[in-house]
């Protein structure tokens, strides 16, 4: 006589057990998965304001030594953003060459807004606005982020 093979395949308490275990682990990595989501926005946001301070530390420097045009009242910092990726006409050049800052101006990060140019997603600050209370005027000193959320860190992205 044969006898007859054991059913194969799982039960259903088995299933039942496997599913929980699923979801136990899922619920543990979630939160870990939006950190790492929020960390990863933050080295961008840290990345885009260096990147656009350095240039415009780059322009000044250039009105500085005499290779950008401008007028005795003029604090020697772009009028906007813009500016750093459309270019200047350098004077020092005989064929009157640009000279250009940024190829493009980055957008915010942490700014949800996506209408409106990435110009728009910064706030500025003018050379002749207080530090604690920046406000934009004929030039631009400075951006920061118009984020009201703070960072992993404690501080807001305003004041990064």
């Amino acid at each position: 006589m044969k006898q007859k093979p054991p059913d194969s395949g799982f039960t259903l308490i088995e299933m039942i057990v496997t599913v929980a275990l699923v979801a136990i682990i899922a619920s543990v990595a979630t939160p870990f998965v939006k950190l790492h989501e929020r960390r990863e926005k933050e080295r961008e946001l840290k990345q885009a304001l260096r990147e656009i301070r350095t240039a415009i530390d780059a322009y000044k420097q250039a009105g500085d030594e005499g290779r950008i045009a401008r007028s005795l009242d003029s604090t020697g910092y772009p009028v906007s953003l813009d500016e750093l990726v459309t270019g200047v006409v350098d004077q020092r050049d005989p064929k009157g060459k640009k000279i250009y800052f940024l190829r493009r101006v980055p957008r915010d990060p942490m700014n949800p807004a996506l209408s409106g140019s990435a110009q728009d997603s910064w706030g500025k600050r003018s050379y002749s606005s207080e530090a604690g209370a920046s406000q934009d005027g004929t030039d631009v000193y400075d951006v920061s982020s118009l984020s009201d959320r703070r960072g992993t860190n404690g501080i807001p992205y305003r004041e990064w």
